[in-house]
């Protein structure tokens, strides 16, 4: 598979808007169905769903997920990254808010442009780059600057979880493009994650979560919308973009995620919209626009 990458054309924006629609609304799942399904074993759920599908999707399609190719320690590596993300930032939910962690996650991008270019010289950014990059994060602390501010008692291990989270993040997207990862199936590398994910049901016990509390149908339709549209579906795309377009672009347009998620919990859960979020809707746009625009290319 080719290492080449490019600039994202009208093919990417789609799919990354319908990507970061999805995420976002898994948000609202997540909230619905808390009460009956823990939050780390909602997570291990989904991994376990789409691990099967997944296997099944590769049988059909003739992928060979183990033979080897030089990617399973990188691979593991980045399973093992994805499913820490998960935990810090569901454990650090229990220390702080869910605005405040919205903003320490969404700090992922910012660092993700920073530590590519360390590895992969083409994925710099431009000063112009930059600027949009800063303008699309502006915009979600602007989102949830609210919550943000008003966060009452001490948050500190809370937020440092979020950093980790996001460091987390930021460090699996650089390793999927930096390593014998990025020249693998999109298949593949989705199912080194999601296979290690698939243990998170084990970290919810140990974490002491009250685990699956009650199943109804909506548990039932929220862990199969989690399982096969978001942890199947849409990763795999996720993953297949990494292998063809520049990651640190790809990364700045999950900004719109918590921009979609409260605008689905304004429409499913009743949640009040204002001025501040369409301003803040306004700074990601802006920024995503600012950071994809045709220009020189980076140097490398």
């Amino acid at each position: 598979m080719s290492s080449d990458r490019k600039a994202l054309d009208a093919l990417a924006f789609s799919l990354m808007t319908l990507l970061c629609a999805s995420w976002g609304f898994q948000q609202v799942t997540i909230k619905v169905t808390a009460a009956d399904i823990s939050l780390v074993m909602q997570a291990g759920l989904r991994s376990l769903i789409a691990t099967v599908l997944l296997l099944a999707w590769a049988r059909v399609r003739g992928i060979a997920l183990f033979r080897r190719d030089g990617t399973l320690w990188p691979g593991l590596a980045a399973g093992a990254m994805f499913a820490g993300e998960f935990v810090f930032i569901y454990a650090g939910l229990a220390h702080t808010t869910a605005s405040r962690m919205v903003v320490f996650i969404y700090i992922t991008p910012c660092i993700t442009a920073l530590m590519l270019p360390f590895f992969v010289k083409s994925e710099g950014l431009s000063g112009r780059q930059w600027a949009g990059v800063l303008l699309a994060f502006g915009g979600i602390v602007a989102a949830f600057a609210e919550g943000f501010v008003s966060a009452q008692g001490a948050t500190l291990v809370g937020d440092l979880f979020g950093l980790f989270a996001a460091f987390l993040w930021a460090s699996t997207i650089v390793l999927i493009r930096a390593t014998s990862l990025a020249r693998t199936a999109a298949t593949k590398t989705l199912f080194y994650q999601l296979a290690v994910s698939a243990a998170l049901p084990l970290v919810s016990v140990a974490m002491g979560e009250p685990g699956i509390v009650r199943v109804t149908p909506l548990a039932v339709a929220v862990m199969a919308y989690q399982g096969v549209l978001v942890a199947f579906a849409s990763y795999l795309v996720w993953f297949w973009l990494l292998t063809r377009y520049y990651a640190a672009r790809l990364s700045v347009f999950t900004f719109l995620t918590p921009i979609f998620g409260i605008a689905f919990g304004v429409v499913f859960l009743g949640e009040r919209v204002t001025p501040a979020f369409v301003a803040a809707a306004l700074l990601v746009v802006a920024g995503i626009v600012l950071v994809n625009l045709p220009g020189p290319r980076a140097r490398g």
